[in-house]
């Protein structure tokens, strides 16, 4: 494949060295620096765009990959707000995009077990549920787009939780959830790939379902994987659609 790497961060670096290493060619790489020039035409001879740029810039990267008919794999988040209006014009100009909050295996599995955790716990009302979640101090959005995935995990399988709210740990007076409302614990600690832990605690226990990240390369060779998975597709599609779970 020819490969559009759009950001060239610490991600953009490793995706493009697992890019490399099975057989695939980095078409052009797109950044702060040259962004601002780029168009369509720029595009042209690519098989697949991959984004791992920034939360603000995501949207707009989207859009240039529908308007040169490129497919993309985003792997940016904090843009979700969007994603409706992205997804209509996906599916009406018939373009093609695959979207997630994390491409790694693991965690993807981890996902997957959420759910069935949740359900199983949901009849328990003596357990209260909230979700932890660690990064560098580099990340821009809190909580993560993981996080959020994994809260709403929660929130479709257990009748307690009916929406989530987030406290970033020293950023400010810490709200304090309703009975209702999921919380997601966030922290930001120099270094940190990415932990994210779901505890549920009663008065006599507590159970805790964790996924701790040992480096970013899970997450780009998983972004590579995608891109492979995507090539003769059409469609607006979720990370989540590339795994084939039984259970």
């Amino acid at each position: 494949m020819n490969i559009v790497l759009l950001g060239y961060g610490k991600m953009g670096q490793l995706i493009e060295r697992f890019a490399q290493k099975r057989g695939h060619h980095i078409h052009l790489i797109v950044d702060e620096n040259n962004r601002d020039n780029m168009d369509a035409t720029d595009l042209s001879g690519a098989d697949v765009a991959i984004d791992f740029s920034r939360p603000e810039a995501a949207v707009a990267n989207i859009d240039l990959c529908f308007e040169a008919n490129v497919p993309i794999v985003v792997g940016t988040t904090g843009w979700y707000d969007q994603l409706e209006a992205v997804k209509k014009r996906c599916l009406d100009g018939n373009k093609t995009i695959l979207y997630g909050s994390n491409f790694s295996i693991g965690v993807n599995v981890f996902f997957h077990i959420n759910k069935l955790l949740a359900a199983a716990m949901s009849p328990y009302k003596q357990y209260d549920v909230q979700v932890e979640e660690i990064h560098h101090t580099h990340k821009l959005d809190a909580p993560s787009g993981t996080a959020i995935t994994i809260a709403e995990g929660i929130i479709g399988h257990n009748d307690a939780k009916t929406g989530w709210i987030n406290n970033l740990i020293g950023e400010g007076e810490e709200a304090v959830p309703k009975t209702h409302e999921l919380l997601i614990e966030s922290h930001r600690i120099d270094e940190v790939p990415g932990t994210h832990t779901v505890l549920y605690s009663s008065e006599v226990d507590q159970l805790e379902f964790k996924h701790t990240a040992h480096s970013r390369a899970g997450f780009a060779l998983g972004a590579v994987v995608a891109a492979e998975w995507l090539q003769g597709r059409t469609g607006f599609y979720q990370v989540t659609e590339m795994f084939n779970f039984h259970l």
